[in-house]
């Protein structure tokens, strides 16, 4: 059973409408083409701040999460966009205790899965 805030932070991803997430999805093709990750690295935790689909839970003990990004043919479209959220939000957290976490994600493909099956998703929302 959700809790109250659980509740409250997927009133305000479901809220998120195509506009609110453009800054991120315009980071597909630079990441495509990316050799070097830094600057998008540090533009794209810039961004999910500002959007923001940073949300507070117990990361750490997410198992879900754990066998969903150790998965390599995980297919992301099959979740909804909490738990796509969820995914950056362990991502971005985890690297504040595991410096390169975030970059290794970038590297591996793993951010770029969970953009592409973001933009699938709210392409659908009227801009």
């Amino acid at each position: 059973m959700k809790n109250e805030s659980e509740n409250n932070r997927k009133g305000l991803i479901d809220k998120l409408n195509y506009e609110d997430w453009e800054p991120l999805l315009k980071l597909i093709p630079e990441i495509e083409s990316e050799a070097n990750f830094e600057k998008v690295v540090s533009q794209f935790f810039d961004i999910v701040y500002d959007i923001p689909i940073i949300i507070p839970f117990d990361w750490p003990a997410w198992d879900e999460g754990r066998v969903m990004a150790s998965d390599e043919s995980f297919d992301f479209d099959t979740v909804d966009l909490e738990t796509k959220c969820k995914l950056i939000t362990a991502v971005v957290r985890n690297d504040r205790f595991c410096e390169g976490t975030l970059l290794s994600a970038f590297k591996s493909g793993f951010v770029l899965k969970i953009l592409k099956s973001i933009e699938k998703e709210v392409s659908n929302f009227s801009i």
